[in-house]
């Protein structure tokens, strides 16, 4: 009999060593999460330096890093479209040392251009916040017998197909937004594609091109020297820069919103209290007046909405922008 309980308290002994380590298991990742960070954070960039992603990422690295008392440095993994870049945080480890600064391209129009893209915009990540919005500006030679969007409207409709558009390249916010545009109030405008917003602007400024769809930023300077004129804005809310500026949907054109926002978002299954403490660390300190005015300097608004916010919006952009898209046949070069 003495052999009978022998296995029987082997048994309790390891049902005990079981227990502890279920309950250990989920404490020690608790305690992780609560001392993150602990190490260097790392913020990929999908675009070259000096580009608006890198601009918002490294102002993000900044002031997370100045909290944290931890390092945050921006890595740039740049290719297709940024897609590269992205993907690699959505195959990261969620642990909130990798994350993204992902933006309206790589999260709602880069999926749509690409037949085969290595991640899922709303599956795959964990969004933090939108740091900042890039207002885009409906610009026009001064030669151009318009000075609001319904006498431009009307000037496309009485000449069908001849009022051309100059603009970044296919895909880009500045073809984008005049295709909304256009499937908004049935108008045909002729597209010319450049490589890049610097050529595109040089030929508006030249007459060569009639109107441009430009971010702020680079419309400013021309408009106020009289260059071209700024008929409206396309952000849902006047610019800060331009204030005395309508809106393209209080000009005539209900609905209309086309501007580029920019964002951290983590790898999916990232915990929780970790989403939860990156969000409260960059309201608290990219809402201070002094980086409102680098972003005000660089032709953006600050945002800072909630996780749940910034969710809600990759969800209605995806196909928003995806219909656009299709509807345009538009393709990437």
């Amino acid at each position: 009999m003495k052999y009978l309980k022998a296995p029987a308290a082997i048994t309790v002994r390891v049902s005990a060593w079981a227990t502890f380590a279920m309950v250990a298991v989920p404490v020690c990742a608790q305690e992780r999460s609560s001392a993150y960070p602990v190490k260097t954070v790392r913020i990929i960039a999908g675009s070259a330096p000096g580009a608006a992603v890198d601009f918002n990422a490294r102002i993000a690295a900044q002031k997370l890093s100045e909290a944290f008392g931890q390092p945050v440095v921006v890595e740039q993994r740049t290719g297709a479209s940024g897609s590269i870049g992205t993907e690699y945080v959505a195959k990261s480890p969620p642990d909130g040392y990798t994350l993204a600064l992902g933006s309206m391209a790589t999260l709602c129009v880069v999926p749509h251009l690409y037949a085969r893209i290595g991640y899922d915009s709303v599956k795959d990540f964990s969004p933090v916040t939108i740091i900042a919005a890039s207002p885009f500006v409906i610009d026009v030679h001064p030669s151009l017998p318009a000075r609001t969007v319904k006498e431009l409207i009307a000037l496309a409709r009485a000449n069908p197909g001849t009022l051309t558009f100059g603009t970044a390249g296919p895909g880009s916010v500045s073809h984008l937004g005049i295709e909304m545009l256009k499937s908004m109030t049935h108008v045909n405008l002729l597209h010319i594609p450049y490589k890049g917003v610097a050529p595109a602007m040089i030929s508006l400024l030249g007459g060569e091109t009639a109107l441009m769809y430009d971010p702020v930023l680079t419309s400013l300077p021309h408009v106020r020297a009289g260059r071209i004129r700024a008929l409206a804005v396309g952000s849902s809310r006047r610019a800060s820069q331009l204030p005395e500026l309508p809106t393209v949907a209080e000009s005539g054109v209900p609905g209309f919103e086309a501007d580029s926002w920019f964002g951290i978002v983590a790898p999916a299954a990232t915990p929780r209290d970790i989403i939860a403490r990156l969000h409260t660390t960059l309201v608290k300190t990219i809402g201070d007046k002094e980086v409102a005015q680098r972003l005000s300097s660089q032709g953006m608004e600050p945002v800072l909405n909630t996780p749940e916010q910034f969710a809600e919006r990759i969800r209605a952009d995806l196909p928003r922008w995806g219909n656009l898209i299709r509807a345009a046949g538009i393709k990437p070069e």
